[in-house]
């Protein structure tokens, strides 16, 4: 093989190499470990805090898209503390028939509303990692607050309580009514 053909073999298996490590790399790539595995107590090495995970595609301004993360992730911890869940469930099932009773028409409607409210202040809370998915425009934001953050923002809550139990008994007649009127506008109601 003379000199010539040697440089060429050269430039070649370094081209391939390049392109192989590129290809390595991009493999290798993807979101992060938390953006999959979503909030809550993430890993054995910190299992003294909890993590709280939000997202938001769409927003094209990419400062508000972080903010808008980052808050989605603090409500998120949020929620993990006190969720106030109002739970409305009506069923319906009928049985008609006539005549000589041989024939029958059956009928059922089960129908489902459910109402979450999370209130708490959570001191704290920071955001510890952010990544965006260039390919869907998503943004998410992973935040963090130890136990022994979250104990004393638990001592500080329990000051709440009491405000929240108001807030809830206030509209929940609220929440109600407006579940009868949007079943009123249905044909034939419930």
């Amino acid at each position: 093989m003379n000199e010539q053909g040697h440089d060429m073999r050269r430039i070649v298996l370094r081209i391939g190499g390049c392109a192989l490590l590129a290809f390595m790399l991009v493999a290798c790539g993807g979101p992060p470990k938390w953006v999959q595995e979503g909030s809550g107590v993430m890993n054995a090495d910190d299992s003294k805090s909890i993590y709280g995970v939000g997202a938001v595609v769409g927003v094209k301004n990419e400062p508000l898209a972080w903010e808008t993360a980052e808050n989605r992730a603090r409500a998120e911890l949020a929620k993990t503390f006190r969720t106030y869940t109002a739970y409305l469930m009506q069923d319906y099932a009928a049985s008609t028939s006539a005549g000589n009773f041989t024939k029958s028409t059956e009928e059922q409607n089960v129908e489902r509303a459910v109402k979450t409210f999370s209130a708490v202040t959570l001191n704290g809370v920071r955001p510890i990692d952010r990544y965006k998915d260039d390919e869907s425009s998503t943004y998410y934001v992973l935040t963090k607050l130890s136990f022994a953050e979250m104990k004393e923002a638990l001592q500080q809550a329990q000051e709440l309580d009491e405000e929240v139990r108001d807030f809830v008994r206030k509209n929940a007649e609220k929440a109600f009514k407006k579940l009868e009127q949007e079943e009123a506008k249905r044909p034939g109601g419930l």
